[in-house]
């Protein structure tokens, strides 16, 4: 059910975090992997290794999904060196902690540019080639922010938040074809885009607040994006799964607990 023998996979961003683990999972369960990533030549490098220990083929490209164009042309790429794309995630994603009143245009634009239409670039160059074919799987990487907003997070969450609406509208539109569209929705998570705002006591709030008690790995989320593409959800279409540790779901305030009942 989780085999992806002979699949070719696109992950954005995943020369580090999420899209690295992503990338090894996939790779491990049989798939070709591709990506278009921002440079970074040593995180590249080790998704290549993690990619090939498993005896996949590998193929890292320096870009931004921020550019149409450059989506198109990797796309194109990809299909010309890898084969016929069956996969594609859109994982490669900023992030920013600013006051709203803070924020400046370009700020607000830059973050959509990638957080957003990074992902409509994506998703459109995966249907361009999937929907002739009448086959195909896309996984879109949200946030569990978009139902649990955080302060000073707008441009973020506001992205994140319209992640979701495309992945349910693209799944409404080519579920006819056979394409299935769903996102993850990863919680506390320990990637490179997060090292420098969990904070000690970022970190102790967490704790008290996940369920299991802890800040998941990128692994974790990996696992549940394979399951995703596998034939194990083929007929999940425009579903977001969440990957939080229970942290969504935890209401607890520490009330105290009741008295024992009175007889009388």
């Amino acid at each position: 059910m989780f085999d992806l023998s002979g699949m070719r996979v696109v992950v954005t961003g995943a020369s580090r975090g999420i899209g690295q683990a992503t990338a090894v999972a996939l790779a491990a369960a049989g798939a070709d992997v591709a990506s278009l990533h921002l440079p970074d030549p040593e995180g590249a490098a080790e998704t290549i290794a993690g990619v090939e220990r498993h005896g996949r083929r590998a193929l890292m490209v320096d870009g931004t999904t921020a550019d149409a164009a450059q989506v198109e042309a990797f796309a194109a790429r990809v299909e010309d060196e890898l084969g016929p794309i069956d996969v594609w995630v859109n994982n490669a994603a900023r992030i920013m902690v600013r006051p709203f009143l803070e924020m400046s245009d370009a700020e607000w634009r830059e973050l959509l540019d990638v957080n957003l239409d990074g992902y409509f670039h994506g998703c459109r160059a995966a249907l361009r080639r999937m929907a002739p074919r009448r086959a195909g799987r896309i996984v879109n990487v949200s946030s569990i922010t978009a139902r649990q907003p955080i302060a000073d997070m707008t441009a973020y969450i506001t992205a994140k938040g319209g992640v979701v609406a495309l992945t349910k509208t693209l799944a409404v539109e080519f579920g006819p074809l056979g394409i299935g569209v769903n996102a993850i929705a990863p919680g506390a998570t320990e990637t490179p885009l997060t090292a420098h705002i969990y904070t000690p006591e970022v970190r102790r709030a967490y704790e008290q607040r996940i369920a299991l008690g802890r800040v998941g790995v990128p692994e974790e989320v990996a696992d549940a994006v394979l399951f995703l593409v596998s034939d194990a959800a083929r007929y999940v279409t425009g579903h977001e799964l969440v990957v939080d540790g229970g942290m969504t779901l935890n209401g607890t305030v520490g009330f105290a607990t009741d008295p024992a009942a009175d007889d009388d």
